[in-house]
């Protein structure tokens, strides 16, 4: 498999992912219903699904850092160092959780509204 073609499978992985969201969020609008969001246990399912949520966000955003790293490398001469590879490695994010912006922090909050993202 070419490295453009892992590239491009990295970015069809995401755009899958990212296309689950549109039932969930249906889901997520129906139990947000006044009468429903009062039940502790719709609630508890509510922030259950908003955790889920947020990590098919740090997939999809995984998936494009990857696909970025390999089209980053199909681009290097064979006779390219480790260090340059361990350069373009070194630039990207794939650890979402050590970005404070990005470290669920929706799940905290007591606003009482849905935070996706």
């Amino acid at each position: 498999m070419s490295l453009q073609k892992l590239a491009r499978e990295l970015d069809e992985t995401a755009r899958q992912t990212a296309s689950m969201l549109e039932g969930i969020t249906e889901a997520l609008e129906m139990l947000a219903d006044k009468q429903l969001s009062k039940d502790p246990t719709v609630r508890e399912a509510v922030q259950h699904i908003i955790t889920a949520l947020q990590g098919q966000d740090r997939i999809e955003q995984r998936c494009h850092n990857m696909a970025l790293a390999v089209r980053q490398f199909a681009l290097l001469p064979p006779t390219a160092p480790d260090s340059v590879y361990d350069e373009i490695w070194a630039s990207l994010t794939l650890d979402e959780l050590r970005v404070p912006a990005l470290s669920g922090i929706a799940a905290h909050q007591a606003h009482g509204d849905a935070e996706l993202f």
